[in-house]
């Protein structure tokens, strides 16, 4: 799919079907995660894919926001190996983590399936359900799945404001 398609398309699905997520279309998803870019090249990012029941249990016991879909990848960071900005106040470990979860994000509407990014959670008590090493901090949730017949986006999805709302050139 053509890129500026990939990006019109994609909106945050609230209803995943049962179909089953093809192993190949997960690797590629992860694969555009590995490529990501990241401060000097640490690639500090943890990847956890949650398909077992166990494992999502224990997502809906963290969120409302599964919306029933057949994989959840977790995106965390190993805060011990963060690039760290002049002046100490900023690390690279969430921004980094962020550019590899919307390069899969991204990934999923090219692989024709639909994604829903999630924050809405306690991180440190599914860091906790989920066994994670105390030095990662889970920066987001990924829903991915087929979305469920009739799903869509949200009414609001294409309301943009201007650029000259958002933009100011210095």
């Amino acid at each position: 799919m053509e890129f500026k398609n990939v990006i019109k398309e994609r909106y945050s699905c609230k209803s995943f079907s049962d179909k089953k997520v093809e192993e190949a279309k997960i690797n590629n998803i992860l694969e555009a995660g590995r490529l990501a870019p990241t401060a000097k090249n640490l690639q500090e990012q943890k990847i956890y894919v949650i398909q077992s029941e166990e494992n999502l249990a224990k997502i809906d016991k963290a969120t409302p926001c599964r919306y029933n879909a057949p994989v959840v990848i977790v995106v965390a960071y190993d805060k011990n190996d963060v690039f760290s900005y002049p002046g100490g106040k900023k690390d690279s470990g969430a921004e980094d983590a962020t550019i590899v979860a919307t390069q899969m994000m991204l990934s999923c509407t090219d692989e024709g399936l639909d994604s829903c990014w999630l924050n809405f959670f306690n991180p440190d008590e599914l860091k906790k359900d989920l066994g994670l090493l105390d030095n990662e901090e889970i920066l987001m949730l990924l829903d991915v799945g087929y979305k469920s017949e009739g799903a869509g986006p949200l009414p609001n999805h294409a309301s943009r404001k201007p650029l000259s709302e958002t933009v100011k050139y210095l």
